[in-house]
């Protein structure tokens, strides 16, 4: 199948120069960027050939699709659940970790069918999932059904406390944690080997845990090490904010990073979901090991994490550390729009330093797709639009309100579009979004679906009653 997208009036190859090119046109062959130049340009190579399907571009911009380097879409269902008055602890152990007991593998792949329907609306072509409670085939189900591509994996933990809180349950404890560290990775690794790479390649299987006071030091480094022996990467939740930063200096002497670090547990294939409570020798740290990082704008904002306060984000992007955009799960976020994110990390940092060059939009563009596939290690493939590339993409309609009128597209972009001008989202060469809907699902289906579940799940979890803990002291003291 040869596609001809002729004429557009932009298009953001996110090169490494960062060109934009100007009345542009772009080749698409099966599932690849055949081409991709001037139209005149494109014109002349292409003269005589035909194409299965011509596009014209005329009132249309083209950007390599979003990549979403932090998510929980076992999290989907949870949306507006927990309140906004909880720090990241707390909203872990007494809200989220009750909502997970409580969840079904039935849930997780109806949550997972929506969540990705939402990203593929707002333009993401791929992600990172922290992984499933049960097993990764649940979320590799969705992605076969809708196309998109993606890495999940088998979240994972080994350090039960001894007594658990309100909502936890026995079943929950005993899937969730792993008698120990060599356990979890014996599990972790019998994924990988099974899911890793399936779905045509769309489909990666990474040895994921859940990270901080959940896992203990021997599955943090472990993780790291069984990735590199088996080729993948690894991901998990670390410097999340200043109260985990300040319960492990109380208890170590030394910030997460550090500790984890000093255990070699920090190498190039871990992506650090968050990493807010980073010190400056951190940030040199996660340099030299070629360590990357997933920021999530939206999740820091609504839990209060400090990323305006105490977040070392703009001094790892100098330092030369690959910084993703991520949206956290949607209880954290509220969304899994990254164009949201976009629009905060290209103004936060603005506005708290008061320097307004700190963080620029073309940073904030480069977060959003190449910079979260070189955290993913799929940069080879996506995260720009370069011959070769696969074609992961988005359209925006510029025969809309918030495109018109425009000079400086990367402006207008960041700042005055949403995911209401997006027309198409393409994964590997297909059209996933169009026309308004999801290609190839019962979008109302899958909602009215999630609907239900989701208001059971919170019942079950007792997370509708009142007097759920909004503090917590769990994990403070012991190991």
């Amino acid at each position: 199948m040869r596609t001809l997208i002729e004429n557009l009036n932009f298009a953001f190859t996110v090169d490494k120069n960062d060109t934009v090119l100007r009345n542009a046109s772009m080749v698409v062959e099966n599932d690849r960027i055949a081409d991709i130049g001037t139209a005149s340009e494109v014109a002349a190579r292409h003269n005589g050939k035909s194409f299965d399907r011509v596009i014209d571009g005329t009132m249309l911009g083209i950007c390599p699709g979003f990549v979403d380097s932090h998510v929980h879409l076992s999290e989907t269902l949870s949306r507006a659940v927990f309140p906004d008055n909880l720090n990241t602890r707390a909203w872990v152990f007494h809200w989220a970790k009750p909502f997970y007991a409580h969840i079904t593998e039935e849930d997780e792949y109806w949550g997972a069918l929506l969540g990705i329907t939402e990203m593929l609306r707002c333009g993401t072509t791929c992600f990172l999932d922290m992984g499933s409670q049960y097993d990764p085939g649940i979320v590799i189900r969705a992605m076969d059904k809708t196309g998109i591509r993606g890495i999940t994996g088998r979240h994972a933990a080994d350090n039960r406390p001894a007594e658990l809180p309100r909502g936890w349950t026995e079943e929950m404890a005993d899937h969730h944690f792993f008698p120990d560290a060599q356990s979890a990775l014996k599990v972790l690794e019998e994924n990988v080997l099974r899911y890793n790479n399936t779905l045509d390649g769309r489909a990666r299987c990474w040895v994921n845990i859940e990270g901080k006071e959940p896992c203990s030091l021997e599955l943090h480094v472990g993780a790291v090490k069984l990735a590199e022996k088996l080729g993948v990467g690894t991901t998990y939740h670390l410097a999340t904010s200043i109260e985990e930063a300040k319960v492990c200096e109380s208890k170590y002497g030394c910030w997460p990073i550090t500790r984890i670090d000093r255990a070699g547990g920090i190498g190039k294939n871990l992506v650090i979901a968050h990493g807010a409570a980073v010190s400056d020798e951190e940030v040199k740290l996660l340099a030299e090991r070629g360590a990357s990082v997933a920021f999530c704008p939206c999740s820091s904002f609504k839990l209060g994490k400090g990323a305006t306060a105490i977040g070392k984000y703009p001094e790892m992007v100098k330092a030369g550390v690959k910084v993703g955009l991520g949206t956290d799960g949607v209880s954290a976020a509220g969304n899994m729009n990254l164009m949201r994110q976009m629009l905060v990390v290209a103004g936060m940092f603005k506005d708290a330093r008061m320097q307004p060059d700190i963080f620029t939009a073309r940073q904030a563009l480069r977060a959003a797709t190449i910079e979260g596939a070189r955290a993913l290690m799929w940069d080879d493939e996506i995260g720009s639009l370069e011959i070769g590339k696969k074609a992961d993409f988005i359209l925006f309609d510029l025969d809309h309100v918030e495109w018109t009128p425009f000079y400086d597209p990367l402006q207008a972009l960041v700042f005055s579009a949403s995911t209401a001008s997006i027309t198409q989202t393409w994964v590997d060469g297909k059209v996933l979004y169009a026309d308004g809907k999801v290609q190839g699902v019962d979008e109302p289906g899958i909602r009215r679906k999630a609907r239900e579940l989701a208001a059971a799940a919170v019942v079950r979890a007792g997370l509708h009653e009142h007097g759920v803990e909004t503090t917590t002291t769990l994990y403070d003291e012991g190991n």
